[in-house]
């Protein structure tokens, strides 16, 4: 059965590769991208492989929340059922890290956005879907002060950490709340140190062959295996699921970090209405 697959950051790199691999089994790819003419260059490679199907795809920056939710309005109108949501889209260095909401980028990007476009996805999803969020093995006890953007890291390694355990502590926590009443969500570090472009420009190195990436995230999407494994973590390094960072196990800390989530969402939305 062929399934309707959003990608976030689908213009290069694992999520573009991801693309291809779906879109040549005959999948419909929704994608994503923050440049324009990057992602009609996406829309053009898949086209070839799409054997006359259309490609859809969705000009949005996630590091504003206001992007994020008129991605799932565009999308929601589109579609009424959506099978798989990749959160792929990432940020590790970037000259401008603090978003116009005042957050640091990693965990506008990496954590708190991808929270949001599920929720407002759930609908689409239902029960039957599954959300695929890209961790890492990098992972990093959150300072919810960092989290919230009132206090600033200099580091971007120990920024990106910190999100990526974020991003893993929600989706456990999320999953254990839902049970079997959404979709199934599950945690993927993709492989370390594969040949991204986040990799090449944070630590200078070529990296190794992104298709281990792509082909990890194609198996999530669709096997059977993953369809049961809602809460876990799966570590591509070690090539099974494993524990995640203890605070992801923790329950305490996650629905702790899941209600600062909601509290920065929630003064957001606040500062919008108030800008109206």
């Amino acid at each position: 059965m062929h399934k309707i697959i959003l990608i976030t950051g689908s213009t290069d790199g694992i999520g573009l590769e991801t693309a291809k691999m779906l879109v040549s089994q005959g999948h419909h790819v929704l994608l994503h991208g923050r440049n324009p003419t990057k992602l009609a260059d996406a829309e053009r490679t898949l086209s070839a492989l799409a054997e006359g199907e259309r490609i859809e795809s969705y000009v949005a920056d996630l590091s504003r929340m206001t992007d994020v939710e008129a991605l799932a309005k565009a999308v929601s109108e589109k579609h009424t059922k959506l099978d798989v949501l990749i959160n792929n889209a990432g940020v590790f260095k970037t000259l401008e890290p603090i978003t116009q909401d005042g957050l640091d980028v990693r965990f506008a990007v990496n954590t708190i956005a991808p929270y949001l476009l599920t929720q407002k996805l759930m609908p689409l999803l239902g029960s039957s879907g599954r959300v695929i969020n890209l961790s890492s093995a990098a992972q990093s006890s959150v300072d919810p002060e960092v989290l919230t953007g009132r206090l600033r890291l200099s580091d971007d390694f120990d920024a990106y950490a910190q999100s990526k355990l974020a991003l893993t502590m929600w989706s456990r926590s999320l999953a254990l709340s839902l049970k079997d009443e959404g979709p199934a969500i599950i945690a993927v570090n993709p492989g370390s140190m594969l040949g991204t472009k986040m990799v090449k420009q944070g630590f200078g190195v070529a990296g190794g062959d992104i298709r281990i990436g792509a082909e990890i995230l194609t198996r999530a999407a669709l096997t059977y295996k993953f369809s049961k494994a809602s809460g876990k973590y799966f570590d591509n390094d070690s090539g099974g699921f494993a524990s995640p960072h203890p605070d992801a196990q923790n329950p305490k800390k996650s629905e702790a970090l899941v209600h600062a989530i909601e509290a920065v969402l929630a003064e957001i939305t606040q500062s919008d209405e108030n800008r109206l």
